[in-house]
């Protein structure tokens, strides 16, 4: 009777094994063609948008429509939920608002690398994306802190057109979403709002910007003493005492600043120009820094490309505005910009390469100068190795001169093209003048 019980209990065993086995089996297969089913509807078509998603050991490319498409279904958006995905920002997790049928993916810290500014990576505390979708259209919501933007967009086979709307917001807030970088946030008064529309094309990254900035005032970085400071260019700088009227102010205004005495210490016509040229040649050609900026870019925060530097310089140039004015602001800058090969301010330069003080300059050396001025140690390198500077960019400045009759901007701009200075350390004696 006990063999008997044993040889049913083994039996019994051995079918459950092999039922087990058999769900495995079956439990394999279904997950293998859901496998590729999905891998199937996520195939992209011949010209569509793509990118590779990886799946265990390995990389599947997939259309990022339909991947979009997927990830917004009512049936799929609900198996996503609570799951989190390495990217380049950090670890996201993903959220599904039944209620609104919204797909909401947020990273907590955010990791931003600043690419063209230098490679800088910026830290926010916390960032929030949600995804929407009806059809092929798209909105949603994008926030930081107290920095909310709403969005909408199209989805095509090729391509997500998107519209992004930040409305009016104190310019605070956005300055406190990277509080623990710049310190003049703790102590400095920031008042005004910004707001930006922005259109944009993936994965073409064509973006157009519309900045919107009012009332921005700042109080509390002591900048009116830096009427007397030093700039890390030399401690030996001798003043020029350059009027605002003269021609090397003229030059440099119409190189660096022509809206100089418009703006408030920032110029959005300037920034969104900056923006467009770069971005159709994908390498930072144009800044946008006033003189103002770069004012506090020497005297302050360091020449590092970076966007934590843009945003403290604009702190201290919208102070400055204020605090010193436009030709005590003027007049610092001649003091201390540099002229390449190591000179310093206005009269170093003018002694330097044309053997005469920066009072004496006439207009054709003081578009020279100002001309380098973008890219001086470039500048004075070409200028001793050919006997020029960038003379296209001379002439650009001269043709911007202003107050200068057309005529006498013509003749400047025809004379530059023929002029031969000699290269610095020539003797003074040989240098030519004009105007």
């Amino acid at each position: 009777m006990t063999t008997l019980r044993r040889a049913r209990a083994a039996r019994a065993a051995l079918t459950a094994f092999r039922l087990l086995g058999l769900a495995s089996l079956v439990l394999a297969l279904t997950g293998l063609a859901f496998f590729f089913m999905v891998k199937a509807i996520l195939k992209p078509a011949p010209g569509e948008w793509a990118t590779g998603v990886r799946a265990g050991p390995v990389t599947v490319q997939v259309g990022v429509p339909s991947l979009i498409w997927l990830a917004t279904t009512p049936w799929v958006g609900p198996l996503l939920a609570g799951r989190q995905l390495p990217t380049r920002l950090g670890t996201v997790h993903l959220r599904w608002q039944a209620g609104r049928q919204m797909l909401s993916l947020q990273c907590q810290p955010c990791t931003v690398a600043s690419g063209g500014w230098g490679g800088e990576v910026l830290h926010i505390a916390q960032a929030q994306l949600s995804v929407r979708r009806r059809g092929k259209l798209l909105d949603g919501t994008l926030s930081a802190g107290q920095v909310l933007a709403s969005w909408h967009g199209t989805l095509a086979p090729r391509s997500l057109n998107l519209q992004v709307e930040l409305p009016l917001t104190p310019i605070r807030e956005g300055y406190a979403l990277f509080a623990s970088v710049i310190p003049e946030v703790e102590h400095a008064r920031i008042d005004g709002v910004f707001g930006l529309s922005a259109s944009m094309t993936l994965p073409d990254n064509l973006i157009t910007l519309t900045p919107r900035v009012q009332g921005f005032a700042v109080q509390g970085l002591n900048t009116g003493a830096l009427a007397g400071a030093r700039s890390s260019c030399g401690a030996n700088l001798r003043k020029s005492r350059l009027g605002v009227d003269g021609p090397l102010a003229r030059a440099v205004i119409a190189a660096e600043d022509q809206r100089f005495f418009e703006h408030t210490g920032f110029d959005l016509v300037e920034l969104a120009a900056s923006f467009a040229l770069n971005q159709r040649t994908g390498r930072i050609e144009r800044g946008a820094s006033t003189l103002s900026q770069q004012l506090a870019r020497l005297l302050v925060t360091g020449g590092e490309r970076t966007p934590v530097r843009k945003l403290r310089e604009l702190l201290y140039a919208v102070e400055m505005e204020q605090t010193l004015g436009k030709a005590r602001i003027l007049s610092l800058y001649l003091d201390h910009a540099p002229w390449g090969q190591g000179l310093c301010g206005a009269d170093a330069a003018a002694r330097h390469y044309f053997g005469v003080r920066a009072q004496e300059l006439d207009a054709g050396q003081a578009v020279w100068l100002a001309a380098m001025l973008h890219q001086p140690a470039t500048e004075a390198s070409r200028w001793a190795a050919t006997g020029h500077i960038n003379v296209p960019r001379a002439q650009w400045v001269a043709s911007s001169l202003r107050p200068m009759p057309r005529r006498q901007r013509d003749a400047l701009v025809a004379h530059l093209a023929t002029v031969s200075w000699p290269a610095p350390g020539a003797q003074a004696g040989s240098i030519r003048h004009c105007y």
